[in-house]
């Protein structure tokens, strides 16, 4: 096992990973820019050194000095968290290169799944089932029209490279897809450095549900049940949960099955995310891979009981998994939201001077932070201000945990989401598990027109 591990990131992710750390008896090094210096990751961790100003490309993307410290301070490996480096696969060949482990998958498997085109043709590979849609990238928007009339509408509009939603467009008809296809085209271009698009038929009012995988480099493989994250706000998640409220035990088992078969086809390792969308039926297509640590693993922590962060660097280390597939049950139910330093109406970030921050306490609540009370919020960076994560019984009692904890939380000096939060997690739809990816559209936004 490693003695020292540098962490490429900043916020929650980093306080998350050097709490497990600790436990483990490994010394954690943390970087930060100037705006992140008072952060209480910063404080929590070992040792802690400035790499840069606030923009993360010249902090947090900044390779070269993340490198430097790595060795500078004797780490002996990198986690890279979620987000900004986690899927650079530069990133990962770099960091082998200067004689560090990379906690994570090979960097080849990363660029694969970075890329969508790709990505569909290894789970075809795989015998995973796919969303029909093009096989290679679109050249033009008359190329695109002629293929939607083929697959018929509506179709969904992707780039090639990146996530977050960013170039990502369901289409309806010509017109919609002329004027999609080059402004997110460009967009892909100036978020990721590639402007590449395909086309997939539009499966209509999915329910988004991801299964969890570990890997080792030993052969061995497991799968820890679902999540459920249809509620979304423009792609974004909002509410996780697992297990999913609608999966029949055969459809759970499949979805685990198949998302086993891409890690042996891809010869994967380490943690990663199989992400579907499903149908009414309980048909399941993929949708693509993340290939790192997701903001919502707690709560797949809170229904196995396994350390996913202890996991990682048991595998990094060449450990081989100690857990058996037979071994996993789900225990109870777990859902998290994220709260964020946001205008409830507008969707607006809300940065600046957090007055006062009340946690609520009690049986089956956990806390992820990124912040403290009395502490600014940066308008460098996403506006997270924390993860609430309940667990229950079952999930009737997880969401009466959630309600509760959710309207005991305090938050003064900025505005946040928490009307919001407030407003989905009471709705008669929530509970009745009617969670599906046009949720907020459906039932939330025109709460905002009534008013």
């Amino acid at each position: 096992m490693f003695t020292k591990i540098l962490i490429a990131n900043r916020g929650e992710i980093a306080s998350r990973i050097i709490r497990t750390c600790k436990r483990l008896n490994i010394k954690a090094v943390a970087v930060y820019s100037e705006a992140d210096q008072t952060a209480p990751y910063v404080q929590l961790a070992d040792e802690s050194y400035l790499i840069g100003k606030p923009r993360v490309n010249e902090s947090y993307l900044n390779i070269e000095k993340i490198l430097r410290v790595a060795k500078e301070s004797g780490a002996e490996a990198i986690h890279p968290g979620y987000g900004l480096l986690s899927e650079n696969a530069e990133f990962a060949r770099q960091t082998e290169a200067a004689g560090l482990t990379f906690i994570g998958p090979d960097a080849d498997v990363i660029s694969k799944m970075g890329d969508k085109i790709a990505a569909r043709a290894e789970m075809k590979k795989a015998g995973v089932p796919i969303i029909p849609g093009t096989e290679d990238a679109v050249a033009s928007t008359d190329d695109a029209k002629q293929l939607a009339a083929d697959f018929g509408y509506p179709v969904m509009l992707k780039a090639a490279a990146g996530g977050g939603g960013i170039g990502m467009q369901a289409v309806y008809n010509d017109e919609e897809l002329e004027k999609a296809f080059e402004g997110n085209s460009k967009r892909a271009q100036a978020f990721f450095g590639d402007g590449k698009m395909f086309i997939e038929k539009l499966i209509e009012d999915p329910r988004h549900i991801e299964i969890q995988v570990l890997a080792d480099s030993h052969g061995h493989a497991v799968h820890l049940f679902e999540r459920e994250c249809s509620i979304q706000r423009r792609h974004q998640k909002v509410v996780e949960e697992a297990p999913s409220p609608v999966l029949t035990d055969e459809t759970r088992q499949k979805m685990g099955e198949s998302a086993l078969q891409a890690v042996r086809t891809l010869g994967y390792t380490n943690a990663g995310t199989i992400e579907f969308l499903v149908d009414d039926d309980e048909n399941f297509y993929f949708l693509e891979m993340n290939t790192r640590l997701q903001v919502e693993h707690p709560v797949t922590e809170q229904i196995t009981g396994i350390d996913l962060v202890e996991q990682q660097l048991k595998v990094a280390a060449g450990e081989k998994l100690s857990i058996e597939q037979n071994d996993l049950v789900i225990d109870g139910h777990a859902i998290e939201v994220r709260i964020y330093a946001e205008d409830s109406n507008t969707f607006y970030p809300s940065p600046g001077q957090l007055t006062k921050l009340t946690l609520p306490e009690g049986p089956g609540v956990r806390h992820e932070l990124a912040v403290e009370g009395n502490s600014q919020v940066t308008p460098f960076y996403d506006p997270m201000i924390a993860k609430l994560v309940v667990h229950g019984e079952d999930r009737q009692d997880a969401i009466d945990r959630l309600i509760k904890a959710v309207h005991e939380y305090e938050i003064e000096g900025i505005k946040s989401n928490l009307t919001m939060l407030k407003r989905v997690i009471t709705h008669e739809k929530f509970k009745q598990g009617e969670t599906k990816t046009t949720f907020i559209q459906d039932y939330y936004l025109p709460t905002l027109t009534n008013q």
